[in-house]
């Protein structure tokens, strides 16, 4: 039976990828992402059970939902997080099932995901030096990103790709040694500009660094950059180069320089049941309570993607009523 085709949101954009996210908690508190103090938590009653994940994404399969990502807060920390992972890949339709986590647990998780059906991994990494890592992420957790991130190649979870929110006085000078990664392993580096968002005062336009600067940067230190014609698998609005000989890639992301609104394929699950349509929009749907009644989701996602907006107004520092972007797993 051939697949259906996916549906389109008002602007003819088809949308593909959802991104789950699981909690709304972290053991990180990352400058750019969440006040130090934390959030008020949602209560557990509100947020959606693995069922009740899997049964909607059963529903939009069929309308065209290929992609799934999952993320938080930060997932790993919720519990058996394997078992939706089994649920999700059991779903006729679903392509690709990936993670977006901090790599706190991946050393010990790593192969346990990948046997649950867990196709690849993206982990934050904002600093390969352990102190520096405790001071943005102000928590000390004894993470060691390379080890980390050897623990997912070897557990087949490919492509890895390597998350780095670039803040100018805080870790824009690990740019190069962060792009010399992709000299020695098979690993996505990709920048991304920093976006001031809600209550983070303490993060403003003068810490944010142009991608093109990253790039100039990452060049001279390798030796020159390149378009990388074999762009990894993914989602996402990155733009790939490579230096001579590297088997990993850098990429860019240039939410504050450039929008790439116009190519967007992607809505957000919250871990509330709330389906955003857009990062920096206002406009959600719920899918918990009627869910919870036993109403259809499809009608609900049809008239989502004709609401879904244009494009998000984050360059005028509009970030759609968001405190934190932990609570929409970005």
């Amino acid at each position: 039976m051939p697949k259906a085709l996916p549906m389109a949101d008002a602007q003819g954009r088809a949308i593909t990828y959802l991104r789950i996210s699981v909690t709304d908690r972290c053991n990180f508190r990352c400058l750019y992402c969440m006040p130090e103090e934390g959030l008020q938590w949602l209560p557990k009653a509100e947020i959606l059970t693995y069922e009740e994940i899997a049964e909607i994404v059963r529903q939009l399969a069929p309308a065209g939902i290929r992609r799934l990502r999952i993320t938080g807060g930060e997932p790993t920390i919720r519990p058996d997080l394997e078992i939706l992972i089994r649920y999700l890949k059991a779903i006729p339709g679903i392509e690709d099932v990936a993670l977006s986590t901090n790599g706190v647990k991946l050393v010990k998780k790593a192969a346990e995901y990948a046997a649950a059906g867990l196709d690849r991994v993206n982990m934050s990494v904002d600093s390969l030096r352990k102190d520096r890592i405790a001071t943005i992420a102000r928590r000390d957790l004894g993470l060691d990103p390379v080890a980390a991130l050897a623990a997912a190649e070897r557990a087949g979870l490919t492509p890895v790709k390597i998350n780095v929110v670039v803040m100018r006085g805080i870790n824009d000078d690990e740019v190069e040694d962060l792009a010399r990664l992709t000299l020695e392993h098979p690993w996505h580096v990709r920048f991304i500009e920093l976006m001031p968002v809600g209550d983070m005062a303490t993060l403003t336009w003068e810490h944010v660094v142009p991608s093109a600067e990253v790039l100039e940067r990452a060049g001279a230190a390798l030796g020159g950059l390149a378009p990388a014609g074999d762009a990894p698998i993914g989602n996402g609005p990155a733009a790939y180069h490579r230096a001579p000989g590297a088997p990993g890639t850098i990429g860019v992301i240039t939410p504050m320089t450039h929008t790439y609104c116009g190519s967007c394929n992607r809505v957000r699950l919250t871990a509330n049941g709330q389906l955003r349509t857009c990062l920096f929009g206002t406009h959600e749907v719920n899918f918990r309570d009627p869910l919870r009644r036993g109403e259809p989701m499809l009608p609900l996602f049809t008239q989502a993607l004709r609401d879904k907006p244009p494009e998000h107004h984050l360059l005028q520092m509009d970030t759609g009523g968001l405190a934190a972007l932990s609570q929409v797993g970005g």
